[in-house]
């Protein structure tokens, strides 16, 4: 049997969540989505996540998403959430308004996980870059399948401000850009990122990349393959879910190794106490 694990992805607009059947990233119940509470403060998003927890009546373990860095469950930036978020304990927050055992990690680092395993970055080895666009520009990086996490490459400096503000796919909305204007935006900022990283493919995600054939072919002057991620707005929810499996094996592996050493520690305690009874 499959085995299943929930994930939630917190956005800037919406906090979704679904449980997720590991062995194709498949949702084995309809996604739930909540508007993102504004301002978005850690306890009232931690009291809509434990909503979306118990939409599902979730037991186990849980995998959440965050739109920033996230160091030793600690959150460290804040770009677009409130700035509450930044330098906050927000695993343990989240634990104690959920009653579970949560593993968070960075939205575009999720949902590059999820398309490595499963999706357009599946047995691809090299440098991959996996570029989340949506309220801005997530990140996530790996080298021959293993991730570098928080890299956050939206925030690139260019013309003297973050990239994600001119190249977000919000930007393209807010503005009003044509595809063709958009794109322009992309090459210029996937030129950038190339020439700093070189990657041999760079994976495009976030809800925009449903539309990808209005804009990538647009693009321009970037000598990297460029894919639409095959997970689309869902990697998100199933790299979440990913997580919160290996964290869970990690903690069983480790209760293994613990009772073994304990296991071991009695028997030297039986050998040395029957070596003093001769």
């Amino acid at each position: 049997m499959a085995r299943e694990m929930l994930g939630i992805d917190i956005g800037g607009s919406g906090i979704k969540g679904a449980p997720v059947d590991l062995s194709d990233g498949s949702f084995t119940r309809e996604r739930f989505r909540v508007d993102t509470p504004q301002p978005s403060k850690p306890k009232a998003v931690a009291k809509v996540l434990a909503q979306v927890v118990n939409h599902f009546g979730w037991e186990g373990p849980v995998g959440v998403t965050y739109p920033g860095v996230v160091i030793g469950g600690r959150t460290m930036s804040a770009a677009n959430v409130s700035g509450h978020w930044i330098g906050l304990e927000a695993e343990s927050l989240i634990a104690d308004a959920t009653g579970r055992e949560i593993t968070l990690l960075n939205d575009a680092d999720a949902a590059g996980i999820a398309e490595m395993r499963l999706g357009a970055g599946r047995g691809r080895r090299g440098t991959v870059v996996v570029l989340t666009l949506g309220t801005g520009i997530g990140s996530a990086l790996f080298t021959d399948g293993v991730l570098v996490p928080n890299t956050e490459f939206g925030h690139l400096q260019i013309d003297g401000e973050d990239a994600e503000i001119r190249a977000a796919a919000k930007a393209r909305e807010e503005h009003d850009l044509s595809w063709k204007k958009w794109a322009k935006r992309l090459s210029v900022y996937m030129g950038h990122l190339e020439a700093l990283i070189s990657p041999s493919l760079i994976i495009v995600g976030g809800g925009v990349s449903k539309k990808s054939e209005h804009f990538l072919p647009l693009i321009e002057g970037v000598r990297a393959e460029i894919v639409p991620a095959r997970l689309v707005n869902n990697a998100g929810i199933v790299g979440a879910a990913m997580a919160a499996e290996a964290a869970d094996d990690r903690a069983a592996e480790a209760a293994d190794d613990r009772a073994a050493e304990a296991a071991h520690d009695r028997a030297d305690e039986a050998a040395r106490s029957a070596e003093a009874a001769r």
